[in-house]
């Protein structure tokens, strides 16, 4: 069986760790012969990261399906966008002052000094007009929102992020936008649109997060269960986000958070705990059980 955690809002609990709870149950599945693999959107270094802290091993898809690594480090595939259909959206959105982009290549992830003194503003700001009870808590809960979305990934600053789509031998698997502006991240979200051979995800609802129509969750799924001779009948997974749909569309059983978007939870088969409540281990706990 194939057991396929999302990581974000699944695996890890709001301080961006896997809790001894949830690392105990994936080692007994693993003892157990199941194949407990990470699919997210999180680059393969974050990922490898976040395992080596909880001393876990397992197959990662990352970069939303991007990428598929097995055990021993082999990359069974990958999937880029085509970067000569991308540079005119992504010339745009340098101009826009309220969009914050990230771009995942093979060796990085990379972002704009620009964006990092824009975000730094921002929380100064919105801690200067907290002058209020309910200043304060708007102002920390926007605060919370960019810390949670930037524990994601270990990003490389540089002075012109264009000089990235720009390196003809550099691969680009995917793009982040990141925005407080709501209408501003829709307006990203119809540029990027209009591009054939690209599927538009989310992990929050702050970002929307641009990869090769071939590279989804399901997809990487699909590929690693066929390598492994593995029955899509015989596949669970487990996530919270929009990114984690088509792994829901495709899997044999699907396990939506207590904390997931309404549309995970509608088409899941079963609803566990939040991710702050250890839910990957208190429904995988009755895998084991055989309940």
């Amino acid at each position: 069986m194939i057991i396929a955690l999302d990581m974000d809002g699944t695996l890890l609990n709001s301080d961006g760790q896997i809790s001894k709870r949830n690392q105990t149950v994936i080692k007994h599945l693993q003892a157990q012969e199941h194949l407990v693999t990470i699919a997210t959107g999180r680059a393969y270094k974050d990922v490898r990261r976040q395992l080596d802290a909880a001393n876990l091993e397992c197959p990662i898809i990352s970069l939303n399906g991007a990428a598929i690594t097995l055990h021993d480090k082999t990359l069974l595939g990958s999937q880029p966008l085509e970067k000569h259909k991308l540079t005119p959206a992504l010339d745009w959105v340098l101009e826009q002052f309220d969009l914050y982009c990230e771009v995942y290549t093979d060796d990085a992830v990379y972002a704009g000094l620009h964006n990092l003194e824009h975000l730094e503003s921002i929380v100064t700001k919105l801690f200067e007009k907290a002058d209020s009870r309910q200043g304060k808590e708007e102002s920390s809960d926007l605060v919370k929102i960019i810390q949670k979305q930037f524990q994601q990934a270990a990003v490389t600053y540089i002075d012109d992020i264009s000089s990235i789509w720009l390196q003809e031998e550099q691969n680009i698997y995917k793009v982040l936008i990141f925005s407080l502006n709501k209408k501003m991240l829709q307006a990203a979200n119809d540029k990027f649109s209009e591009i054939n051979g690209v599927t538009i995800t989310s992990s929050h609802p702050n970002n929307i997060e641009i990869n090769n129509e071939q590279a989804t969750k399901g997809l990487a799924l699909m590929k690693l269960a066929a390598h492994q001779n593995i029955d899509m009948k015989d596949t669970i997974v487990m996530g919270d986000s929009y990114n984690d749909l088509s792994m829901f569309a495709v899997a044999g059983y699907a396990v939506a958070m207590e904390n997931a978007a309404p549309i995970l939870k509608e088409n899941s088969d079963f609803v566990t705990k939040t991710n702050d409540e250890d839910g990957v281990a208190v429904y995988l706990e009755t895998l084991i059980e055989g309940k």
